[in-house]
């Protein structure tokens, strides 16, 4: 369940309104009991993420139509069904048609939000936000992740996100805590792996910057 932090629920905004939040997480809650009850927790939400993170961006308006009380309920998740149908486990078109039903499919992001940090929790994960100056890919997400665990001793739930202004290296939060290199031995030598990738890639962009 590896993600990137932007999604669109920064453009939404539904952390701001506490109502919304408070809904959501009643919904997130039924979506962890059900998806659990069937045996899919965890590819369920990452199903969900995929429908916010990946299929939500490339329709834009989507979210707006699905949330707009002017449109039919039976007509929205008919929509739900074919883009999803056979493409996503029942659990989970279940649980949007659910949303959709209730006209809480605008609230989707959130929903995922809060069902990531209950499933979290009910597994022993701990949620934790690395921050680097260019993005990162397997293995390497991996190792970091391996290398944070083993200097904190805990079980980590990751999301990556980037900061430019970041000069190399690595920054983790975890709750109101922040590590960087200075947390470990192999956490340092990945920070100054990353620190010099960072650096070629500055000097790779330069170059084709002067080539003719």
């Amino acid at each position: 369940m590896q993600r990137e932090t932007e999604s669109i629920s920064k453009q939404r905004g539904p952390a701001d309104d506490p109502s919304a939040v408070g809904i959501a997480k009643v919904y997130a809650r039924a979506v962890v009991e059900a998806a659990s009850a069937a045996g899919n927790r965890d590819e369920v939400i990452d199903e969900l993420g995929q429908v916010v993170h990946d299929l939500l961006p490339a329709a834009p308006g989507a979210l707006a139509v699905f949330d707009s009380p002017r449109i039919d309920v039976a007509e929205k998740q008919a929509l739900l069904a074919k883009l999803l149908e056979g493409r996503v486990l029942q659990t989970t078109l279940h649980v949007l048609q659910v949303l959709a039903r209730h006209g809480r499919l605008g609230l989707l992001p959130a929903v995922l939000d809060a069902a990531k940090t209950l499933a979290d929790s009910l597994s022993g994960r701990t949620q934790a936000v690395f921050t680097t100056a260019a993005a990162l890919e397997e293995p390497l997400r991996s190792e970091t992740v391996a290398a944070v665990e083993q200097s904190t001793g805990l079980s980590i739930s990751p999301s990556f996100t980037t900061d430019p202004a970041l000069i190399g290296g690595l920054v983790v939060r975890i709750g109101d805590t922040i590590y960087d290199k200075s947390v470990a031995t192999g956490l340092h030598r990945l920070a100054a792996r990353l620190s010099q990738r960072s650096s070629h890639e500055i000097q790779h962009r330069r170059d084709r910057l002067g080539t003719p």
